[in-house]
């Protein structure tokens, strides 16, 4: 979608009045808040359409081999406690993976963003087949103001076309288990995918998002190791993390990030770039 650009005006009469209505303008910038109940994490502010965002966190663990297996093979047993919560801006989880996996998570609200710091320890003697995961089932139906059966027009990744909607896509339906669509990542074999159809277009970046009913803002989510991105059958948009599998008493460390700007495509690919240096 473009964006439209207007020119700005000058201020005629500098002084306190500009000096207020920046106030104003940072103030009503530094809204976001997070809470968490029965899985569900809630992102509030006044700037987001509808004044919320649900997210289903955490979802899955999942073993290799998932695209062509039953679901219920692929997922690993877990269990997340919230620790703290620090004034609904900082909340801290612990998850527990099949026993001996514990998964230590930081969900910090931003101005603009939403921060994840995700830290997995296998504490056990043997290696665990733990390939990937879905933390965050982002429900974006109140965003963009769309249901299941059109919301992709709204929705899109990056492809070697650039900017692509996702109902442009080169999309399939074939797949053990029917709807959504898998965006899998360069580098990470088709058979290790979420048993949805699997596109044909491959994403050049980790961003995945949605444009707001109303065109203005735009949200989008990425991780520095992303194994595949996600259009599910909620009206949802995921960024799935890549893991690899964890050693015996081997430490990994993912970072994520979920934006909520003004609708600007280059504003946001600037963003990604400096907060993912690595993956440019």
């Amino acid at each position: 979608m473009a964006t439209e650009k207007h020119a700005s005006t000058p201020w005629r009469t500098p002084g306190l009045a500009v000096v207020f209505l920046f106030l104003f303008a940072a103030g009503a910038q530094a809204e976001l808040r997070v809470a968490w109940t029965n899985n569900l994490l809630t992102v509030s502010g006044s700037n987001l359409p509808g004044g919320r965002l649900e997210i289903w966190y955490l979802e899955a663990f999942c073993r290799s081999g998932a695209h062509d297996r039953n679901w219920g093979q692929t997922t690993l047993p877990h269990r997340t406690t919230l620790l703290t919560n620090e004034d609904n801006r900082v909340l801290r989880f612990r998850t527990l993976v099949q026993t001996n996996v514990e998964v230590n998570h930081v969900v910090t609200a931003g101005a603009d963003e939403i921060d994840f710091r995700v830290t997995l320890v296998n504490h056990g003697r043997d290696a665990i087949d733990l390939q990937w995961f879905q933390p965050a089932c982002i429900r974006v139906e109140r965003f963009t103001g769309r249901v299941q059966s059109n919301y992709t027009a709204r929705s899109f990744i990056f492809t070697e076309r650039g900017l692509t909607a996702l109902d442009k896509t080169r999309r399939t339906e074939e797949a053990l288990y029917r709807g959504g669509q898998v965006y899998v990542m360069p580098g990470v074999d088709n058979a290790d995918a979420n048993p949805r159809p699997i596109c044909g277009d491959r994403p050049i970046n980790a961003l995945i998002g949605c444009f707001s009913a109303d065109g203005k803002q735009l949200l989008a989510t990425a991780s520095d190791s992303t194994h595949e991105l996600f259009e599910g059958v909620y009206v949802c948009l995921h960024s799935d993390p890549r893991v690899g599998g964890l050693k015996a008493g081997e430490t990994k460390t993912i970072r994520a990030k979920l934006y909520v700007l003004p609708n600007d495509v280059n504003a946001l690919l600037r963003r990604y770039e400096a907060d993912f240096p690595a993956k440019r």
